[in-house]
């Protein structure tokens, strides 16, 4: 099986529920802390691949939610500054196994890539928090 690095929001419990996932799939998981990490462009870039770059963004995010950052109006440089200096910003998890790099919890891509038993659950629920949640996902 896989070593996972999986770059998590601390106490978020859909990424609790990610990484459980994985370790059931008999993958080693190494959680990391989005949060601490020191997020550059360069960096940031090997995950975000050829993804448009509003995919680059957590949706949930407080920021983004109130309209004070709207990804479709940035420039590519713009997105990555704001990215690195609010890593809230970022779309998560970010996975990596090896030399690839992945955005988000998408259970298909993950079953092909690595192997995955998602039990029926769907990208959005996987891609959620559950509720009721002591700590906020955004």
């Amino acid at each position: 099986m896989a070593t996972v690095k999986f770059y998590a929001k601390p106490g978020c419990l859909g990424n609790a529920r990610q990484m459980e996932l994985l370790r059931k799939a008999g993958h080693e998981v190494i959680e990391c802390n989005i949060l601490a990490e020191p997020w550059d462009a360069e960096g940031l870039l090997r995950f975000f691949g050829n993804l448009p770059m509003e995919e680059w963004f957590n949706t949930s995010a407080k920021a983004v939610k109130m309209g004070l950052v709207v990804p479709e109006r940035l420039t590519e440089s713009q997105a990555l500054r704001l990215l690195a200096a609010d890593p809230m910003l970022i779309h998560r998890p970010l996975l990596q196994v090896g030399e690839r790099f992945e955005v988000g919890f998408d259970p298909v891509l993950i079953e092909k890539w690595i192997g995955l038993d998602a039990q029926g659950a769907s990208q959005k629920e996987l891609e959620t928090c559950p509720k009721p949640q002591t700590v906020p996902c955004t």
